[in-house]
């Protein structure tokens, strides 16, 4: 088979399986810190959740090794499968009302973030260098479609399961499992072949399995910073999630601060989060046709000015709803853009052998990175209020506005492609 067919049969795949997955991600999610409400109490819930950003950070470590010894195709299945079982486990901390599983089952969840992210990287292991942004920002797009599906399936899945004694917030994440394990199949059985080893094989895209994981993700540290491209790159992926995550995990609790009802807070934060996740989803396919036509560092720089824009029009906005859903849509595109940008340009610029290491290191270090905004962002609104946390958060650009600066000013930071296979 043609290197051109293997690409296209693999963006085929990796877009259906995206969108069961995001079903499967956002079904469970809707309702996730509402369960880890009921059964840790609140205080403890927002600890609770963020142990599924942690578990998707740290499973890039493994996930890089299994992409080393083994290809796409295990590393994506095993991603997914792991979270298939974080759901059965919270499914079981619901009915046993158990906070450490509580808690395990979060962190398993992970897995399908991990795997969500890793298939961005899937999507270009074979694309032609000119075209990477756009075969990457289709597999982020279709991200979409589950995202809007997902929570409207939560309360049938809730009624549907309930007649068997399971509770109603734990329903949506049977249906959670079935649809992760469903993903994980489709990977483990359609995705051949793996366009991973077909890269090893005709470029030197994937390493030869050789060393521990933890070896390759050290090695990619040192690439990465010895690489201005790749530098800029996963600084770009790292600071955009953390301006995001940081203002988008405390803007429901802005939002109840405006002291009205429970019903009419929950409709705004919905409308408000739909606005958000449209923006971080939805136009990811014109991002990355920009980034090919224009270039991976303006549209970085862009994707800086409109976190700052969202972080001004959110912080300025009080309680006014409208005002809300454009800054955190704002939000959203600006964190589309460093990512789909950033994503490609660390592509384009690590050679084959040490690719996988250093996309793998970039997720880990975006996951910790968002893990961290988003502990310190609800001692920050505590504190200080919520348009203190924009305003720090739109601070935390200005390490990458110098970076991606001194970029510029080398002869080939402004070029395309960095580096091709």
């Amino acid at each position: 088979m043609e290197v051109a067919e293997v690409q296209r049969r693999t963006l085929r795949l990796l877009f259906i399986a995206q969108v069961i997955s995001g079903i499967g991600i956002a079904i469970g999610s809707s309702v996730g810190a509402l369960l880890a409400g009921d059964i840790a109490g609140i205080g403890v819930s927002g600890l609770a959740i963020s142990t599924n950003v942690v578990g998707a950070a740290l499973f890039a470590v493994p996930a890089t090794a299994i992409v080393h010894r083994y290809g796409r195709r295990l590393s994506l299945a095993a991603g997914y499968f792991t979270a298939a079982v974080g759901s059965i486990l919270l499914v079981a901390a619901a009915v046993l009302n158990s906070i450490p599983l509580l808690f395990l089952g979060f962190f398993f969840f992970g897995g399908a973030t991990a795997a969500g992210l890793q298939a961005r990287y899937a999507a270009v292991d074979l694309a032609p260098a000119a075209i990477r942004g756009r075969h990457l920002s289709l597999v982020v797009w279709a991200t979409t479609i589950g995202a809007i599906i997902g929570p409207s399936l939560a309360p049938v899945a809730g009624r549907t399961v309930g007649v068997y004694g399971v509770p109603m917030l734990a329903g949506p994440f049977v249906f959670s499992g079935m649809l992760l394990g469903l993903a994980a199949l489709m990977l483990f059985g359609f995705l051949r072949p793996d366009p991973a080893v077909v890269a090893r094989e005709q470029f030197g895209a994937a390493g030869n399995g050789a060393g521990t994981a933890q070896a390759g993700l050290r090695a990619a540290l040192e690439l990465v910073v010895s690489l201005p491209a790749a530098r800029l790159g996963v600084s770009a992926m790292a600071v955009g999630h953390v301006v995001m995550v940081g203002v988008m995990t405390m803007t429901p609790v802005h939002i109840r601060g405006g002291g009205h009802g429970a019903e009419y807070t929950l409709r705004i934060v919905g409308l408000v989060l739909s606005f958000h996740i449209a923006g971080m989803f939805a136009f990811a396919p014109v991002v990355g046709w920009v980034t090919d036509r224009t270039g991976r560092r303006p549209v970085i720089l862009a994707g800086i000015a409109i976190l700052l824009t969202a972080c001004a029009v959110a912080g300025t906005a009080g309680h006014d709803p409208v005002r809300l859903a454009g800054g955190l849509m704002l939000l959203g595109l600006g964190w589309s853009a460093t990512m789909v940008a950033g994503s490609t340009l660390l592509s384009d610029a690590i050679s084959g052998e040490m690719r996988a290491s250093a996309q793998g290191l970039s997720d880990l270090m975006m996951g910790l990175a968002g893990a961290s905004a988003g502990a310190v962002s609800g001692l920050i609104v505590n504190g200080w209020g919520y348009p203190t946390l924009t305003l720090l958060a739109g601070l935390a650009t200005v390490p990458l506005i110098l970076l991606a600066s001194g970029f510029a000013r080398r002869p080939s930071g402004d070029s395309r492609i960095v580096s091709s296979d």
